[in-house]
């Protein structure tokens, strides 16, 4: 937890309003910024969005008369709803937290920093997070072994097996750099342990001798960071690159947004879940279109949500689209943060703060929004999503013919019935939706304690009715934190667990993010030879298409209870509310109502089964790790000792050749196009992620390293090697490049060949690279959206790519390819690659960008494709974004204002 008399120094705030003051909570003193002294004429603080409220509060606090100026504060408390977003501020967070596929990168950044600086001829120890950081290693354990006692156990050795010269990597940064901890492997999903434990919802630091006082915010490198916003702490996700600069003490450069109210009345009906409300609220603010805006909950229905159900909103933030989901602080707040074992004098600051800070929640107010939605509880109904977008949510009682109606689209073979027979002898006929796996997964849901009992609750019914999983399904349960285990054991639902195969296998994020491991090997063997369309069933918060499992074409969202219940069913094609599951014991049928646990089971399973003490004795410790982590070999010293051989961590190269001081911006000219896309482009097909194929370029690296196939790991766990990744960008198998005519995967013309044949991407961009020939992409709508994931942008850069033109970006992706020195463009409204005639096969020429040196950002440039040109809208949108790119990137941006300052 916080250290809250750690001494640092920063530059004191300026105080133009003379809001610091000082509050006693039981005795102890601190220092806050007072946000009701900010008045004046057209300044309305009090109805101003909880959100807006702890953005005020961070420039009071942080005002330094340079870069954060009484006109940044007058501007934001003057926040006018109507308006569109033009002010840019800048925000400074509490703290960062990571996870270890994007983390990595960001260490090993920090670790080539240092030997930058000290080779420029500056002082390498100022090279130190800034902000405190916390890394939970969540992202590495893969779902290899299932269905067995020593599941948990056996992904765990072959976890370290794979990823040891990672761990150390991470061990040594842990003693390297200050204000850095890591959560070992097998402890929780970071989000999970994030509202758990990390989390202060008020945090306190000594800043030149006075113990400060102010609300909790995060940034992160995951997009759903946005749990956090549950508890009342502003936390989202950005690019590891971001996160990096925000480690350095760079702030996070935003505009300020418009605010969307999302109101909340009513009750969830019975037989309703978490899952089913956030997937109803994911539907609605995605088609109403929140992308860059801040979502903030409010109403009478706020105050009658459980915490988790607040969490698990929170969680799907990425998935609306928007930045923030947020709740403010109330009673329930305070109660979760004692469930999870948080003192009592931080309780009595958090409430203590909020009331006087105006951030309480007042169920009756109606904050100043820039636009209102609402939703009656008593409206949702069970549904899922899929079979490729969390937001195409689907009511249970149309699952079945909602896939019957996708299913042409999947498959060349819509009857199919392929006999199978396992290793042990078990045969039965696989169609098309079987159900291959089935996962109870994923910080969305493993963090709420209803979703994760009613499917215990529901694994006991099942198992006395006598009913089984389908012996083709792929069946694991990866919870969020070792509570649940606690709870699942308190409760004695274990072994109704295990009976039909949900035995543990890992603590971790596993399926949601592509570590589903393989699928059974004869199942496997028939998908692929019979071109099946089979299915699997998460309860995560990503089901995008290629990302669950190569063998998997269509995924589901589902609550942990569905989950289990189409483990039973074992197809897509069954109706739950009028298909028998199967037969109980005396041969009659049992249908999902039949087993499915009122709510007041639930509450009082949760109430006998969860309580303080679990999250105390779980965390007591949380940053020793187990013996295997303890024992690892660390490295010492102030910078790292580079293993050459390593294919797992090598030394990053964005820094080879800098100089202390820029080189102008040029125009770019003669270009050839990488790859030209369409829309909902995500970044799980741009990042690489998932399992590495032989023959791909990576695979193919790996080889000629002397690594062997069973040894490949996967993206995620090589995120420290830039040489794997960049091979990997663009790789995803269900990319589409429109350059190519029905090609899936990562292929592209290469141009520099006579006759321009068809080349893996990362092949082509060397040849192009060799030859000097910048390269750029052409994209549709929502380009990037998706997690925010920082290799999508540095992959992207590393191929030499110089531009993007989209139709449309996700927030954070532009931001990164910004970031990495990629500019991103607009096409002009209305218009795209289809309308301009643009083939992707064209030499393409863009100028303008020199307008850059000259200290201001081009509003548009001129884009020249063979024949045709056009005014391309430069998506440079702040001041901040503007230095990044003119110095090449963030990392070099920061690098010299340390040498230099």
């Amino acid at each position: 937890m916080d250290v809250p008399h750690k001494e640092m120094s920063e530059l004191a705030s300026k105080d133009s309003f003379g809001s610091k003051s000082t509050l006693d909570v039981n005795g102890t003193a601190y220092e806050i910024f007072r946000l009701d002294k900010v008045v004046g004429e057209g300044l309305d603080v009090a109805s101003l969005p909880y959100s807006l409220k702890v953005l005020l509060e961070n420039l009071l606090r942080t005002e330094d008369g340079a870069d954060i100026t009484a006109a940044d504060i007058k501007a934001l408390a003057g926040w006018d709803e109507t308006a569109e977003p033009d002010k840019e501020i800048q925000f400074t967070p509490a703290r960062v937290i990571m996870q270890d596929f994007t983390g990595v990168p960001c260490i090993v950044d920090l670790a080539t920093l240092r030997e930058a600086a000290a080779e420029l001829g500056g002082d390498a120890s100022k090279i130190n997070p800034l902000s405190p950081a916390e890394m939970v290693i969540d992202h590495s354990v893969i779902a290899e072994v299932f269905g067995s006692a020593d599941a948990f156990e056996k992904n765990v050795e072959i976890e370290y097996q794979r990823n040891r010269e990672r761990y150390q990597f991470l061990r040594w940064g842990q003693t390297a750099f200050d204000d850095f901890k890591v959560v070992p492997p097998g402890t929780g999903i970071v989000h999970q342990v994030n509202i758990e434990h990390l989390a202060r919802t008020v945090f306190t630091r000594v800043v030149d001798g006075e113990l400060l006082a102010y609300p909790d915010t995060c940034v992160g490198t995951d997009s759903h960071t946005t749990m956090v916003d549950g508890l009342g702490v502003l936390g989202f996700g950005v690019g590891g690159i971001e996160a990096e600069a925000a480690l350095l003490g760079q702030p996070v450069s935003m505009l300020i947004p418009r605010v969307v109210g999302f109101k909340l009345t009513g009750d969830l009906p019975e037989g309703t879940t978490a899952t089913d409300l956030v997937l109803t609220i994911t539907e609605q603010l995605r088609k109403h279109g929140v992308v860059g805006k801040f979502v903030e909950f409010y109403g009478a229905g706020v105050a009658k949500l459980p915490l988790a159900n607040r969490a698990t909103i929170g969680n799907m933030s990425p998935e609306f689209g928007s930045t923030v989901a947020m709740f403010p602080i109330d009673d329930e707040t305070i109660n979760y943060l004692r469930l999870t074992g948080r003192d009592e004098q931080q309780l009595a600051l958090v409430e203590t703060y909020a009331k006087e800070q105006g951030l309480w929640l007042d169920p009756n107010a109606e904050p100043r929004f820039s636009e209102k939605l609402e939703l009656d509880l008593s409206t949702v109904v069970p549904s899922i999503a899929g079979p490729k977008r969390p937001q195409d949510r689907v009511q249970l009682t149309d699952a079945k013919t909602s896939f019957e109606g996708y299913l042409p689209s999947y498959t060349s073979q819509p009857n199919a019935s392929i006999p199978v027979t396992l290793a042990d002898g078990t045969s039965f006929e696989l169609r098309n939706g079987a159900v291959t796996i089935a996962s109870i997964t994923s910080c969305t849901n493993t963090s709420n304690p209803s979703v994760m009992l009613g499917a215990a609750l529901l694994a006991k019914k099942a198992v006395e009715k006598g009913l089984t999983s389908k012996p083709w399904v792929k069946t694991t349960l990866a919870p969020g934190s070792k509570v649940v285990t606690d709870y699942y054991d308190k409760a004695g639902l274990t072994p109704y667990l295990e009976k039909l195969g949900f035995d543990l296998v890992g603590y971790g994020c596993v399926t949601c993010i592509g570590n589903s491991g393989p699928i059974i090997p004869e199942v496997s063997a028939a998908v692929n030879e019979h071109d099946l369309a089979v299915v699997s069933v998460l309860s995560g918060n990503r089901n995008f298409e290629g990302r669950i499992n190569p063998d998997v074409k269509m995924n589901y969202l589902a609550s942990p209870p569905l989950v289990i219940a189409y483990a039973i069913a074992g197809n897509m094609d069954v109706d739950l509310f009028h298909d028998a599951l199967g037969q109980d014991t005396d041969g009659n049928d049992v249908f999902l109502k039949d087993i499915w646990p009122t709510p007041a089971e639930v509450e009082a399973t949760i109430a006998s089964a969860i309580d303080q003490d679990m999250f105390t004795k779980d965390y007591a410790d949380v940053f020793a790790g187990d013996a295997r982590w303890q024992n690892l070999p660390t490295p010492t010293g102030d910078t790292f000792t580079w293993d050459e051989d390593s294919t797992y961590v090598r030394k990053a190269p964005y820094f080879d050749g800098m100089s202390k001081t820029p080189s102008p911006v040029t125009d770019i000219e003669g270009a050839r196009v990488l790859l030209k896309l369409g829309d909902s482009v995500t970044t799980d097909h741009i990042s690489p992620a998932g399992n590495i194929k032989k023959d791909s370029p990576a695979g193919q690296y790996l080889t000629e390293h002397g690594v062997e196939q069973r040894d490949f790991n996967s993206y995620g766990s090589r995120r420290g090697n830039h040489e794997v990744m960049i091979r990997g960008t663009f790789a995803n198998i269900r990319i589409r490049n429109q350059i190519l005519d029905g090609v899936e995967g990562g292929y592209t013309k290469d141009f520099t060949v006579d006759g321009a044949p068809q080349a893996f991407i990362y092949d082509a961009s060397q040849n192009y690279q060799a030859a000097g020939i910048p390269l750029v992409v052409l994209a549709g709508k929502e380009y990037g959206s998706g997690s925010s994931r920082d290799w999508a942008a540095k992959g992207t850069s590393l191929l030499g790519v110089k531009a993007v033109i989209a139709e449309s970006y996700e927030r954070i992706h532009r931001s990164n390819l910004i970031g990495m020195g990629v500019i991103p463009l607009q096409f002009p409204a209305g218009q795209n690659a289809e309308s301009l005639g643009l083939t992707g096969e064209e030499t393409f020429s863009i100028s303008g960008i020199t307008e850059l040196n000259e200290g201001r950002t081009p509003k548009t440039v001129k884009v020249t494709a063979g024949d045709k040109s056009f005014d391309a809208v430069v998506r440079i949108d702040t001041p901040g974004e503007a230095n990044y790119y003119r110095n090449g990137g963030i990392l070099q941006y920061v690098l010299r204002n340390l040498l230099n300052g």
